[in-house]
């Protein structure tokens, strides 16, 4: 199975073809630890259900739907048909290097960096215009909000400025909260 497989849902919640085509090849590109590791290293940071095998594939797939459930209320936001699908973009693919390109036993501080990167890397592959690109890489490069500095107070991360990095960073936040208790059927979030 493609590793996209594991987010076919998600991949259904983007409406532009060549957005969803894009995002799915940069899952197929992504290491085989992002679908096997927890969502923290420590358990100190995330709730029960991200902090088992697979849970940082759960992480994702709840802050995504934490952002689908936002975005399809029109009193909450206002973003465009394509600032939605670069939105679930940016998130279903915003720690895809959490612990570096090859295998670190811990989270990398200046993980959206090297994800946004890695986009870049291979943004020929992609059908993505620059500003696209832009608004992906900005908005995964700022998601850990104010948590943007090393163990020495140095910051390396860039905080959200605009709408769509804001938005980016709460989804992933809310995901991240432990009062969250969501249930899963294997990979697949329960209705």
């Amino acid at each position: 199975m493609m590793k996209k497989e594991i987010f076919k849902r998600e991949l259904e919640y983007i409406s532009d073809e060549g957005i969803r085509e894009s995002t799915g090849i940069m899952l197929d590109l992504l290491p085989d630890y992002f679908y096997q590791i927890p969502a923290s290293s420590t358990g100190k940071y995330h709730p029960r259900f991200a902090s088992t095998e697979s849970g940082l594939v759960k992480h994702t797939k709840v802050a995504v739907r934490i952002a689908k459930e936002l975005l399809d209320n029109p009193s909450l936001t206002n973003f465009t048909l394509r600032e939605k699908d670069l939105i679930i973009m940016s998130i279903i693919l915003h720690d895809g290097l959490k612990n570096g390109l090859v295998k670190d036993k811990y989270t990398k501080i200046d993980h959206p960096l090297l994800v946004s990167n890695y986009i870049k890397q291979n943004s020929d592959k992609l059908k993505l215009t620059k500003e696209d690109l832009e608004i992906v890489t900005k908005g995964i490069s700022s998601h850990m909000g104010p948590w943007n500095k090393d163990y020495d107070g140095n910051i390396v991360l860039p905080t959200p400025k605009t709408k769509i990095e804001r938005f980016i960073h709460m989804c992933d936040y809310l995901s991240s909260k432990k009062f969250l208790d969501v249930e899963f059927d294997n990979l697949d979030i329960k209705y």
